[in-house]
């Protein structure tokens, strides 16, 4: 009964934090319906083409969600549910909607341009340069993390003697090939959405049975290929999908993986009612575990770890980067910037819910990934493992959580292709066709995502521990950032930005604490081995951490200086 308890208090708290906060904070910025959208205005087909909201929500959500919501609410369990909880809640609401919903109007009223042109609005052209390059480096993190995460979920075991198509696949197999059959399925959708001139709805219903039929193919019939080959084939996708246009496979593949989120967080609320009534199952996870576990101290361990639960700074990236140049009318934007947060926020708790139901054999170490215990913990819901039910259940929860990494990491490769090109252009200069000389060269969306992505596969192959850890820290700090491009820029056109004030002081100091811990490790770890220099992947992290940090305080002085001439000049004109 207690796991139905939580769910519901979440719940009624994050509806009433959408209703009553999100239209606060509409009113406070001035959203206009009438107001033509970048996407509407600024039409080309390839990224700026106006999306129906359902269709948006769907592309929005599933880029935000990934694994994030699933790994950190997980992780963090540690502490015990209730500091999760509450983070999860109060941080959505607060923290996470503010920024996401807040990027997502500031960038529809850039034409639809990034976080770094928001900054240079208010603080200058060097502090655009200098968050490109921070909002680069996270992204290297993202595309690594994911790569290694998608590769992990496919891949066969070389000693398994396989290779290609088999029968009675594994759950990796299995994975795989589902995947891979959704990818030409979205395609599919999107010919008949853009140009065979099939409506939504009936085009809807033929990607929901195209799903079912890709569940029963994958199931009987899996795709086996090594890590590497992965590694290889995934570059080469995300590449290809970063440079096409939006609705060939961008769109229509967020839109219908975001069924399979839907689905699994609705068997996840019915699984939870069974529980609840039938006891077959039971919450063992403890309220409260102590001030310090084996990730950390709570401060800051506990909001770097949950990360997308609550708040997560390649929102930011996803608002300002696709979700803008696709938004067809302002009044959306609540929903699809606020309220999917929220949603995310909701199925952060059903995670922490799901491993309490196997808590033993969690802290047992008897599942390989947080992924794992998830899908496991809703599966036991419904029966014992021997059962098909089980069975089922598990298959499908495991293959949601992929297709949501995956699709973070195509829609993490085309911001970085935006990201780059914005680097090297001049403030006259639209597109990398208007730039001179060697400029031209590195601002074209090949070069970009080329190099992107090959930095990104070649860090991938690292272990999963070496990667994901820098990657909360940097995209914790890169929230505390973006929160403080959208209110230095309120501040700038006289809106409102002072419940930015809270949630930026709060990331940022939490980011930073846990940065400087992370250096300190590393530099302790890199001194014990300095006879054993194979250790790269240190020497990676480390370097990486100090850049971060140093460019995170670099933007942070420059947000007083912005935040300090704001109130001069608000005194001045009084």
């Amino acid at each position: 009964m207690t796991a139905l308890l939580i769910i519901i208090a979440a719940i009624i708290l994050l509806v009433i934090g959408y209703v009553y906060y999100g239209s606060w904070l509409a009113k406070q910025w001035g959203i206009d319906p009438s107001k033509k959208t970048p996407a509407v205005e600024l039409e080309d087909g390839v990224d700026y083409v106006a999306a129906k909201p359902a269709v948006l929500m769907g592309h929005h959500f599933s880029s935000i969600a990934g694994a994030g919501p699933i790994n950190g609410p997980i992780q963090a369990a540690v502490f015990g549910w209730v500091p999760v909880f509450l983070w999860c809640v109060i941080g959505g609401i607060f923290f996470g909607g503010l920024q996401d919903f807040g990027s997502l109007f500031a960038s529809i009223r850039h034409e639809g341009k990034s976080v770094g042109e928001i900054i240079k609005d208010s603080m200058g052209p060097r502090a655009k340069k200098l968050f490109i390059v921070f909002a680069l480096l996270v992204l290297i993190l993202v595309i690594a993390s994911f790569v290694n995460v998608v590769a992990g979920t496919f891949f066969t075991a070389p000693d398994a003697g396989q290779f290609g198509f088999v029968s009675n696949p594994n759950g990796n197999q299995t994975t795989a090939m589902i995947s891979f059959l959704f990818i030409i399925l979205a395609i599919i959708y999107g010919l008949l959405t853009n140009r065979a001139g099939v409506k939504t709805l009936p085009a809807t219903i033929i990607g929901i049975v195209g799903i079912v039929i890709s569940t029963i193919i994958g199931l009987n019939c899996g795709l086996a290929i090594g890590r590497t080959a992965w590694i290889v084939i995934i570059g080469i996708y995300i590449a290809v999908a970063s440079l096409v246009p939006v609705w060939i496979l961008l769109q229509p593949r967020d839109y219908l993986s975001s069924f399979l989120l839907y689905a699994m967080m609705g068997l996840a609320v019915i699984g939870i009612i069974i529980s609840a009534f039938s006891g077959s199952t039971s919450f063992d996870l403890p309220a409260f575990t102590g001030w310090s576990t084996k990730i950390g101290n709570l401060f800051p361990a506990l909001f770097i770890t949950v990360a997308c639960g609550a708040c997560s700074g390649f929102h930011s990236l996803i608002s300002t980067g696709t979700s803008s140049k696709q938004l067809d009318n302002e009044k959306n934007a609540k929903a699809i910037g606020y309220g999917s947060m929220l949603i995310e926020s909701a199925l952060g708790i059903i995670s922490l819910i799901a491993v309490g139901m196997v808590w033993a054999k969690y802290t047992n170490g008897d599942f390989g990934s947080p992924s794992a215990a998830f899908g496991a913990g809703i599966a036991s819901m419904f029966g014992a493992e021997s059962t098909k039910v089980y069975t089922t259940i598990y298959a499908l929860l495991t293959l949601a959580v992929s297709v949501f990494a995956l699709t973070s990491l195509d829609t993490g490769t085309r911001l970085s292709r935006f990201m780059f090109s914005e680097l090297f252009l001049k403030d006259d200069e639209e597109t990398w066709k208007d730039a001179k000389g060697i400029r031209k060269l590195l601002a074209h969306p090949l070069f970009g995502t080329t190099l992107m992505v090959v930095i990104g596969c070649v860090l991938g192959g690292l272990s999963l521990s070496q990667i994901w850890g820098l990657f909360g820290a940097a995209n914790q700090l890169l929230a505390g950032i973006a929160l403080l491009a959208v209110a230095t820029w309120l501040g700038e056109v006289g809106k409102n930005n002072k419940m930015f004030y809270i949630p930026m002081c709060f990331m940022l100091i939490a980011t930073l604490t846990f940065l400087a811990q992370k250096i300190i490790s590393l530099c302790k770890t890199i001194a014990g081995m300095a006879e054993n220099p194979a250790m790269w992947g240190d020497y990676f992290q480390l370097v990486f951490a100090v850049a971060m940090f140093v460019l995170a305080i670099i933007l942070i002085i420059e947000g007083i200086q912005t935040f300090r001439k704001q109130a001069a000049d608000k005194a001045k004109a009084a």
